[in-house]
């Protein structure tokens, strides 16, 4: 086989690779072969930053296998989680996080996993659109900070998933603000009332997949970790505090769409009250010519004023007289 042919069968699937960096003092030193990696790693001198994006398994499982993962480790990296979690394997830590973003109005949840090791730290993204470069630049101009470790680097990564989190809290909350203005000023159609259960279960899914992450940030704040220094606990602490205001904020969008449809309904059995009161009144008030003219209307040969002249004047302005006090009397109270 030719070596451009070997070049070619051994080169990773475009995009599969996102970054594979040494990095010695905090400072970028060289990229390191993605087939190489386990031979880069130097806990006492820096450390290696492998970013993976969608990776097919054997890359994946290659990646790992070269850092010394045990079988356990790689099969739970390969496998997709729908929650969060955190598995300690004495000497490298692997943490689930999902990730949320959101896009025409809806929830799209994916996946990274950090792989926490002495000189070393993988990131695997499955599904999640916003990339981890932002904050590898920041961390790069900032070498102080980035030569703490790869367990700062994995606090610091968790927090910039929070700040996700709160951008996908902000524009939901649009979202939410739409649907109560909605709600409040036409009251709840069918159509309204599904978009309403859709978005209350979008919610409860967030919550479902945000709240597991404020424990494994208290966990790894406070459990002792072989890949987690003692110096670097407290800012995980940090961490777990920022998911659970986010956390309660996502809470409270979803209380204030049960408010928002609860006020709609009381706004709609107050109108249909009004309309009730309404038509009682005009059917009481209508119920008097009714009356009356059912009664002259029974053809007895003995009544009332049949034989006087001024018998039908009187009678239509006795009916006029009790209904224009009857509409009086319902205006003042205000059924009318």
């Amino acid at each position: 086989m030719s070596t451009e042919a070997t070049a070619a069968v051994a080169a990773p699937p475009q995009g599969e690779v996102v970054a594979s960096i040494a990095y010695v003092n905090g400072r970028r030193d060289h990229e390191v072969p993605i087939e190489e990696v386990g031979k880069h790693v130097d806990p006492k001198h820096g450390m290696v930053w492998i970013g993976l994006r969608n990776p097919s398994p054997e890359r994946l499982a290659d990646v790992v296998n070269q850092l010394g993962a045990c079988d356990k480790n790689q099969e739970e990296m390969l496998e997709s989680h729908r929650r969060p979690k955190i598995i300690d394997y004495g000497n490298m830590v692997l943490i689930v996080v999902i990730t949320v973003e959101v896009e025409a109005e809806r929830p799209i949840f994916g996946e990274t996993q950090f792989l926490i090791g002495e000189g070393f730290l993988v990131t695997v993204r499955r599904g999640a659109t916003a990339g981890h470069s932002p904050l590898r630049e920041r961390l790069e101009s900032s070498p102080d900070l980035l030569k703490r470790g790869s367990d700062y680097v994995a606090s610091e990564l968790l927090d910039w998933l929070v700040d996700r989190y709160v951008v996908a809290a902000g524009k939901i909350e649009s979202v939410v603000e739409g649907a109560e203005q909605k709600l409040l000023i036409r009251g709840a159609k069918d159509a309204d009332i599904r978009r309403l259960y859709r978005q209350r279960r979008d919610l409860l899914r967030i919550h479902t997949v945000v709240s597991p992450l404020a424990e494994i940030c208290r966990r790894l704040a406070r459990v002792e970790m072989s890949a987690v220094d003692e110096h670097a606990r407290p800012y995980f602490g940090e961490v777990a505090d920022r998911v659970l205001r986010v956390d309660e904020l996502f809470n409270s969008l979803r209380e204030s769409l049960a408010f928002a449809f609860e006020a709609s309904l009381m706004i709609g059995q107050a109108a249909q009250n009004d309309t009730t009161r309404k038509l009682a009144s005009w059917a009481a008030i209508l119920a008097v010519p009714t009356a009356i003219a059912g009664i002259y209307g029974m053809n007895f040969k003995f009544m009332p004023e049949l034989e006087s002249p001024f018998g039908y004047p009187v009678t239509l302005g006795v009916i006029a007289s009790v209904c224009s006090f009857l509409y009086w009397r319902f205006r003042k109270s205000g059924w009318l």
